[in-house]
């Protein structure tokens, strides 16, 4: 029955067959997977299902709550729109690495134990770094090697704190851990990373603007929304993800305003809008943790929207930094519209899907009183809506014309692009659907007086400041330039042991292998250098034993007197100088 399949067995076993289509007939296959699995969702049973033993230990493939439900809900719609997407992309490793990516992101969400959601955690990082070699470009190649020593470093944190846990707590149930000893300290530090947590975050803006158009658009949405989703089951209420949540919502600020590439941008402002749903996770409670899935599921369409508008103007154009673009909303108004309704919906103005979700975790905070942090989600909000709200939409669509006269994107990416608007603005304006399938009840009225007015002087703030940066001329200016992160405390030694590999370490490299070549050599000659040993101790030993004895013999038995007695005498104590002397001189000649 396929009702009772797991979704992500769905996406990964289909994605095996894509090869197999051709023309229309794969257009097709592929929409069909991801209806599949959204009807196949929408009838799973609740608890646990699809199990096994392995090493005695209980796997669990399928552990469905209303937690990993609101997940999957979204990840297979994302998986949908982004597949509508990507169809005039004639690579079908690009369409199977973004099933498998899609499926292991799901198989993530309702894996019940710590063996299976390892199993799937690869698999999404694997199908990401095909997802980036898939552009074929040298920076591309290079940032997918990084992507993939960041992960895999990730990865293996992980691992090895999954075999402690097992062995110290004795189970793998895949659930609440809570931060006590070394074993969650390092399956923490695996989570962190995959959610770009502050300080290991350096690898998603290195990563997601040199991915592929399409597949820019699933990294937007899974690997760091999947991270959230595990940090919210094993991790709710720790206090380190509080203020962890806090810098991530500003530090990007100041990155994003400075950067050139808008998918940069847009990839700076998603670890400012993920820093709201870990600091969600540090607070815990139930609205909190209301908040963090809302603005989850909102933040996926969004994002995935602003990434989906600008992979239009890089498809249609070449082009994707802001000096380069400008005045593309005459030729391109569509794909202008869906970018506002993006950048409206990060910005959470009133009647747009990042007002509903945002607020719950504000509010959480000031229930909370975080003081501190909530101040810290204020300005946050102010500045993304300076650098994604406005920058992004200004400097492709208005601001300068740049001369630029391209037609819109293929029919299939305006109907995607359209399917996210209108997902954005109908949670905006009737949130109870999104409401209604949070992991609590919620009782919580978004459109109050306080909330609006309150965001909206927010957001007039934000428009100031960048009004004002533009009209003084103290914006800052667009230059090509190496911007320093977090990653510098990588790069650097990485690179002075790049340095030592290819210099002081190849030089004893050599002479060892010299030394190696020149014992191998000695082994070869061996045998024949044994056999002459062998013949000279043989007539040492003939010489010593029985040549040397009877010609004493000889001399000596003829003496029968007094005097002979003393010859033999004499004989005795000379005999063995003799002997001495004539092995010296036979081995040393």
């Amino acid at each position: 029955m396929i009702s009772a399949l797991p979704p992500a067995v769905i996406f990964i076993a289909g994605a095996v067959f894509v090869p197999i289509f051709r023309g229309r007939g794969k257009l097709m296959y592929l929409l069909a997977l991801p209806v599949i699995a959204g009807l196949d969702l929408l009838y799973l049973p609740a608890g646990q299902s699809w199990t096994a033993m392995f090493l005695d230990y209980p796997l669990i493939v399928c552990r469905v709550d209303r937690l990993s439900l609101a997940f999957g809900y979204v990840f297979v719609l994302i998986a949908f729109i982004g597949t509508i997407y990507s169809l005039h992309v004639k690579d079908d490793i690009q369409h199977m690495a973004a099933l498998c990516y899609a499926g292991g992101a799901l198989g993530v969400t309702f894996a019940g134990d710590l063996f299976s959601l390892y199993l799937f955690w690869e698999i999404m990082a694997l199908a990401s770094v095909v997802l980036l070699l898939a552009r074929r470009t040298e920076d591309s190649r290079k940032a997918a090697f990084r992507y993939f020593m960041w992960h895999f470093f990730g990865g293996l944190c992980l691992l090895a704190g999954i075999i402690l846990f097992v062995i110290t707590r004795g189970t793998t149930e895949f659930d609440y851990i809570g931060l006590t000893d070394s074993a969650s300290l390092m399956i923490f530090v695996g989570f962190c990373l995959n959610a770009a947590v502050f300080p290991f975050h350096a690898w998603l803006p290195d990563a997601y603007p040199r991915a592929t158009i399409t597949g820019a658009v699933f990294m937007s949405a899974l690997t760091t929304k999947s991270a959230v989703y595990i940090l919210a089951r094993t991790f709710p209420g720790n206090e380190v993800l509080l203020w962890a949540g806090a810098t991530m919502t500003c530090f990007p600020i100041f990155y994003a305003v400075i950067v050139n590439d808008m998918r940069r941008v847009l990839s700076y402002s998603l670890i400012n809008q993920v820093g709201f749903m870990v600091c969600g996770i540090g607070i815990g409670s139930q609205l909190a943790i209301n908040g963090v899935v809302a603005h989850a599921f909102c933040h996926i369409i969004y994002k995935a929207l602003l990434f989906m508008s600008t992979g239009a103007v890089l498809h249609m154009t070449g082009k994707i930094r802001g000096t380069d673009l400008g005045g593309l909303y005459k030729t391109m108004p569509f794909t202008a519209v869906c970018c506002m309704v993006g950048a409206a919906s990060i910005s959470a103005f009133p009647l747009f899907s990042g007002f509903v979700s945002k607020s719950l975790t504000v509010a959480a905070v000031a229930e909370s009183h975080h003081v501190i942090v909530w101040f810290m989600l204020l300005f946050a909000s102010a500045g993304v809506f300076h650098h994604a709200g406005i920058k992004v939409p200004f400097f492709i669509f208005f601001g300068h014309d740049s001369g630029i006269r391209s037609k819109e994107p293929p029919i299939n990416m305006r109907i995607a692009m359209g399917m996210a608007a209108f997902i954005c603005i109908f949670l905006g304006v009737y949130p109870a659907p999104l409401y209604h399938i949070l992991p609590y009840p919620v009782d919580f009225v978004p459109y109050t007086a306080f909330h609006v007015v309150g965001m909206l002087q927010l957001l007039m703030f934000g428009a100031l400041a960048f009004t004002m940066l533009i009209l003084s001329g103290f914006y800052p200016a667009e230059q090509r330039a190496v911007n320093l992160d977090t990653d510098w405390f990588v790069r650097l030694p990485g690179r002075a042991f790049i340095r030592f590999c290819h210099q002081p370490l190849q030089t004893i490299a050599e002479v060892m292998t010299g030394w190696a070549r020149s014992v191998v050599a000695g082994f070869k000659s061996a045998p024949s250098r044994f056999v002459e040993i062998e013949k000279r101790m043989d007539w040492i030993f003939h010489t010593l034993l029985v040549e040397l004895p009877e010609r004493v013999l000889q001399i000596v038995q003829p003496l029968k007197t007094e005097k002979s007695e003393l010859s033999w005498n004499v004989a005795y104590i000379l005999i063995p100088f003799i002997l001495l002397l004539l092995a010296i001189l036979i081995v040393f000649q």
